[in-house]
């Protein structure tokens, strides 16, 4: 028998300020994380005024974690300590996997009308994977399928697997499924998830109830889901748009600090040594 999952607990985002002055919302990080293994940390940077997004995220370091860049409108400048340059557009996603660890830069550009869009989540990865060799895997628009369900759901499928269609985003450790799900006023979607799996989703527009036994929860809202074999959400009084997440729980401790994140406060302290005396970049 298919069990449906319930919610665990629900928050609402918060505002921050991060970077070189980016205003944003922080949906989930430090406080949170230990819940959501393997997520480490999720931010909302939605807005259509220049001066609280365009200050940016200048050069800094990451080790030992995968993040995850999806724009909505705008674009994203970045570049990095292996030679990539290039822009994350509206509708694109960019899978960059830290590893052993790399430099680089963000910068949000906003489009024509001065809107900046989209939400960057952070995986962490397991002892055996984090000095692995970084690597990125920048995924258009035109190469995220979408699928449309019964009942009029629409779902973008960067990783994981929606009605036999598979997203473009494989072969990542923690088995991630990352959906962009809309589901059109009254009609329900039922997705199946992996038991045993941490599952959470994000409303990023609209509202909808996401148990059956629960009031709607609308937009920049979290809510975390108990074990089960799948989610069904409904939009009883307007449409919703959400995303949703999923990952296999990697359970081993976690030191943090910044945008490093490895297993002991002693790996911590040697990444920071590294990149104050040069040596931080093990590949190029």
């Amino acid at each position: 028998m298919t069990v449906i999952r319930t919610i665990r607990e629900v928050w609402r985002s918060r505002p921050t300020i991060e970077g070189a002055g980016v205003h944003l919302k922080r949906v989930f990080g430090n406080q949170e994380a230990p819940r959501l293994d393997p997520f480490l940390l999720l931010d909302d940077f939605r807005s259509d005024d220049p001066s609280k997004y365009l200050p940016g995220f200048p050069w800094h370091p990451h080790r030992g974690i995968e993040t995850i860049t999806y724009v909505l409108e705008g674009d994203v400048e970045h570049g990095d300590s292996m030679g990539n340059r290039g822009d994350i557009t509206a509708g694109d996603v960019q899978w960059m996997t830290a590893g052993s660890g790399i430099v680089h830069q963000e910068m949000p550009r906003g489009d024509a009308q001065g809107r900046m869009g989209g939400f960057q989540l952070w995986a962490n990865l397991p002892a055996s994977h984090k000095m692995m060799d970084p690597r990125y895997r920048d995924v258009k628009r035109s190469e995220i399928p979408e699928v449309s369900m019964e009942g009029g759901a629409k779902v973008k499928i960067v990783s994981g697997r929606v009605n036999g269609v598979q997203g473009p985003v494989r072969d990542i450790v923690t088995d991630p499924e990352d959906l962009d799900v809309a589901v059109p006023k009254g009609a329900r979607f039922t997705h199946p998830v992996k038991k045993g799996h941490t599952v959470f989703a994000y409303v990023v527009e609209g509202s909808a109830c996401f148990d059956a036994g629960r009031d709607p929860h609308a937009r920049e809202t979290l809510v975390h889901y108990g074990d089960g074999d799948a989610v069904s959400i409904t939009a009883e009084k307007e449409p919703v748009r959400f995303l949703l997440v999923s990952g296999k729980p990697i359970g081993e401790p976690v030191a943090w600090y910044g945008p490093i994140v490895m297993n002991t406060p002693e790996e911590i302290r040697i990444a920071f040594d590294e990149y104050r005396n040069g040596t931080f970049i093990k590949h190029r």
